[in-house]
C-alpha cells in the first residue's frame, strides 16, 4: 500500500514543477510584454509539459486503482500500457535534457526577480530530473507490475512521433512571442532555421526515435522479466507451503 503514497506524491510534484513554470511564462508575458495566449499556448505545448501532465493522470490512476483493489492481483493492461507509455518519454527527456540541453542560457534569465528564478530552477529540476529517476524507481521497484507484449512499443512510441508531427507543422505557423523569428520551435534541435537546416533535424529525429524504440524495448523486457520472476516465487511458495 506504499507505493500508492509514492505515487500520489510523485503526482503532486509533477504537478508542482508544472505549475512553477507556468507562473514562470506568466510572468515573462508580462515583464516583456509578450501575448499571454501565445506564450501559454507554446508553454502547453512542450513536450515536456504534455508529458508531465500525462504522467499526474496516469500516476493518480494507478494509486486509485490499487487503492482500490488491495492485495497481490497485477495492475490491468491499460494501467500497465499508460505507465509505460509516460516512463518512456519522461526518461528520454531526462537523458536529452541532461546531455544536449543543460548549461544553455535560459530565455527568460534576464530580468527574473530571485523568487521566478528559484521557480525556474525548480521546476526544470523537478520535471528533467527528479521526475525520470522517479519513473526508473517505479519500473524496477513498483509492486504488481504487469509484463507488457512488445506490441505495446506501438503505444510507447506512438505519443511522442504524434508530439514530433504536432511540432513539426505547428512550429512554421506560429511566430516567437518575443517577436524575434515568424516561426517558434520548443527545442534548438528541432529548428529546422539554424545550422544544418532539415538534415540536422532529420538526424536529430532518428536519434530521439531510436532512443525512444531503446528505452521502450528496455521499459517492455524490465517488466516481463519482473512478471516472470514474481511467478517464480509465487510457484516457489506455493510448492513449499503443499504437504511432503
Amino acid at each position: 500500500m506504499y507505493w500508492i503514497w509514492i505515487r500520489i506524491a510523485a503526482a503532486i510534484t509533477a504537478l508542482s514543477g508544472v505549475v512553477a513554470g507556468f507562473i514562470v511564462n506568466v510572468d515573462r508575458a508580462a515583464r516583456e510584454g509578450q501575448v499571454l495566449g501565445d506564450v501559454l499556448a507554446n508553454y502547453f505545448s512542450l513536450f515536456t509539459i504534455v508529458s508531465s501532465l500525462l504522467s499526474v493522470v496516469v500516476l493518480v490512476t494507478a494509486a486509485s486503482w490499487s487503492e482500490r483493489h488491495p492485495g497481490t492481483s497485477r495492475e490491468p493492461l491499460a494501467i500497465a500500457l499508460g505507465l509505460a507509455a509516460v516512463a518512456g518519454p519522461v526518461i528520454l527527456l531526462g537523458l536529452v535534457y541532461n546531455i544536449l540541453l543543460r548549461g544553455l542560457p535560459s530565455e527568460i534569465a534576464l530580468g527574473d526577480s530571485a523568487g521566478i528564478a528559484l521557480l525556474d530552477s525548480y521546476a526544470i529540476d523537478v520535471l528533467h530530473v527528479v521526475m525520470p529517476i522517479y519513473f526508473v524507481c517505479d519500473l524496477l521497484l513498483a509492486p504488481r507490475r504487469r509484463g507488457l507484449p512488445w506490441w505495446s512499443l506501438a503505444v510507447i512510441v506512438g505519443y511522442p512521433l504524434t508530439w514530433l508531427g504536432y511540432t513539426m507543422v505547428r512550429g512554421e505557423l506560429v511566430a516567437n512571442p518575443d517577436g524575434s523569428t515568424p516561426w517558434w520551435y520548443p527545442y534548438p534541435f528541432l529548428d529546422p532555421h539554424g545550422a544544418g537546416g532539415y538534415g540536422s533535424v532529420a538526424i536529430y529525429l532518428g536519434a530521439i526515435f531510436a532512443g525512444f524504440l531503446a528505452i521502450g524495448a528496455g521499459i517492455v523486457a524490465i517488466g516481463r522479466y519482473r512478471e516472470r520472476r514474481a511467478a517464480r516465487h509465487t510457484a516457489a511458495a506455493a510448492a513449499g507451503a503443499l504437504p511432503a
